[in-house]
């Protein structure tokens, strides 16, 4: 799947775990034997043609890669995981077990389940689509044990010197003379003694760089750190002459996964490893697949130029700027004027920042912790979407306003959909009916919704002013317009050779009438004469007119609640 110069990247983020997974009658923590799991085969050409037609591009198959689970796979020659250093029955997705396998639970047939995903990302380019999966560089399981690595290559930490706590030649951080201590008693694990006696013995440090033996309840307790040649209790002290051992690994994973022929990887916690690897793997990569991609997940906007100019990564995750932002507006917690300040921050950079209003981490938009209502993202979609030529990504779920409230077991109700439990989403299963996709069970609202998405998400794909042009913020020009609420509504230009888009959006609950004024500094950027007539269409409905802009005055739209407006003028009169 070639990707052309000219598109837009739409992400559809899913979780093969529980998309093709039917059960209704689901247990609280239950086993993969009586709340069932979603299987690779579930996306079928029908399946993905679906998907496709919300506008897609890309599909990001999350928790592809073997992980560690509490289902016992013991008799296809899958190494048992301890219950203790798992979190839910069917375990977190980043703590990798077998950086070289897939996750067995996703296969028809176990012993055929690398096949089955090659078989999948054949199905998934023969759809048009291309194919985003998860590289986690950063930590992996505690017990992790590769069964399928080539034999000339050594496991991770196998010829490590579990004597020192830092060698630059070690693949992992020890704290010698320790044994690991996990944060639970007998009483909170109903005392099951055989779940508290986890040995390790010494302790690794812990993945989210947490460096004694006595990890807490809020760590990720059931990883261990990956050692890139920093040692972090010796003042951060870098070791990348000789080139450490784990970076060779790592390249050799990443051109394993990339000979699969995926489009691309997402980077997992991308900044916890040093900017000197990516700088050394990514061309390595590159070199032997051109093409494909490296999206960042990072929080660190210090370091976002860094990571772009010399991580040589593509494209970067944009939360801590334009997502808590849209969060933010879209609860009404803070004014819209404050989204011109997320583009200023990226300035030069923008079309390189992935926008996004959920994904695994974040709480579902409807759910009662966010907005309490999936129609309420409409607004926000529209600016993440149209906003600039860079990539955006929906959560599977989000177009039918999943709310995320179920209690599913080790992840309670926050509001986020498991990614620990076997599980299934109701919303999904309305709209795959048994695998039919004809959205029969799906509510008037869910199906408005996922029809409003589609035309968002087409409009993003295939607008040449979207995916190409030029971006212009209207809010400085509307300060002091009392016809326009700062607080509520967010309007901006976007333009390409003769046709110029026009772009407001409303977060307020109720229809708004507003009057947007454009000056005349907008009209010289665009290239348009004022009250020149050009043909308006209506890029939602496709009405059209003829109109005129101009900067004597100001532009009426009105606009639905928490929605907006897309105008384009041609000017080919």
């Amino acid at each position: 799947m070639e990707k052309s110069k000219q598109e837009k990247m739409i992400i559809y983020q899913v979780f093969p775990r529980w998309f093709g997974n039917g059960n209704a009658s689901l247990v609280k923590n239950g086993s993969i034997m009586e709340n069932g799991v979603g299987k690779f085969s579930a996306f079928t050409p029908l399946a993905l043609s679906k998907i496709k037609e919300l506008g897609v591009t890309h599909v990001w198959y999350t928790g592809v890669i073997e992980h560690a689970t509490q289902t016992d796979y013991t008799a296809y020659q899958i190494q048992k995981d301890h219950a203790a250093v798992v979190k839910g029955k069917a375990g977190s997705p980043y703590a990798i077990k077998d950086y070289y396998d897939v996750d067995p639970d996703l296969a028809d047939q176990v012993p055929n389940r690398m096949a089955e995903f090659e078989a999948l990302v054949e199905r998934t380019h023969q759809a048009g689509l291309g194919v985003i999966l998860d590289f986690v560089p950063n930590h992996v399981a505690r017990e992790y044990k590769s069964d399928a690595h080539y034999n000339f290559i050594s496991d991770l930490g196998e010829h490590d010197n579990t004597s020192k706590a830092f060698d630059p030649n070690n693949n992992f951080y020890y704290i010698p003379g320790q044994p690991l201590t996990l944060p639970f008693t007998a009483e909170e694990s109903d005392g099951d003694m055989e779940y508290i006696e986890y040995a390790e013995f010494p302790a690794k440090a812990t993945g989210n760089d947490h460096f004694d033996a006595y990890p807490g309840k809020n760590d990720w307790y059931e990883t261990v750190k990956l050692n890139y040649g920093v040692d972090y209790l010796g003042g951060h002290q870098c070791y990348f002459t000789p080139t450490p051992n784990t970076w060779f690994k790592m390249l050799d994973i990443l051109l394993f996964w990339a000979g699969k022929g995926i489009e691309g990887f997402r980077c997992d916690m991308a900044e916890m490893v040093p900017v000197e690897f990516w700088a050394w793997a990514i061309p390595r990569v590159k070199e032997q697949y051109p093409k494909i991609i490296f999206i960042a997940e990072i929080y660190n906007p210090g370091a976002y130029r860094a990571y772009l100019s010399q991580g040589h990564f593509d494209y970067l995750y944009d939360k801590v700027g334009l997502y808590d932002t849209l969060r933010a507006v879209t609860c009404g917690s803070t004014p819209a004027e404050h989204i011109s300040d997320c583009w200023k921050a990226v300035e030069g950079i923008q079309g390189q920042m992935l926008n996004f209003l959920e994904n695994h981490d974040e709480q579902r938009l409807a759910s009662d912790f966010y907005a309490k209502d999936g129609r309420a993202g409409i607004a926000p979609m529209m600016v993440a979407a149209w906003m600039n030529t860079n990539p955006v990504m929906i959560y599977s779920g989000q177009e039918l306003g999943e709310r995320g409230m179920d209690e599913e077991g080790f992840s309670g109700r926050d509001g986020r959909t498991t990614i620990f439990d076997y599980w299934s989403v109701e919303s999904i299963r309305c709209w795959r009916n048994g695998g039919s996709f004809d959205g029969a069970k799906l509510s008037p609202t869910q199906r408005a919704l996922r029809e409003m998405y589609a035309r968002i998400l087409t409009i993003a794909r295939d607008e040449p002013a979207i995916t190409r042009g030029g971006f212009y913020d209207l809010m400085y020009a509307n300060e002091k317009n009392r016809f326009f609420n700062n607080r509520n509504q967010y309007a901006f230009i976007r333009y390409l050779g003769k046709d110029i888009v026009i772009i407001v959006v409303n977060f307020s609950r109720s229809e708004q009438k507003v009057w947007v004024h454009i000056p005349q500094e907008a009209m010289d950027k665009v290239g348009i004469k004022d009250n020149a007539p050009a043909r308006q269409i209506n890029l939602l409905t496709g009405e059209e007119t003829i109109s005129t802009l101009t900067t004597v005055w100001p532009f009426k739209v009105t606009l639905p609640p928490c929605s907006g407006q897309i105008l384009k003028f041609v000017y080919d009169l």
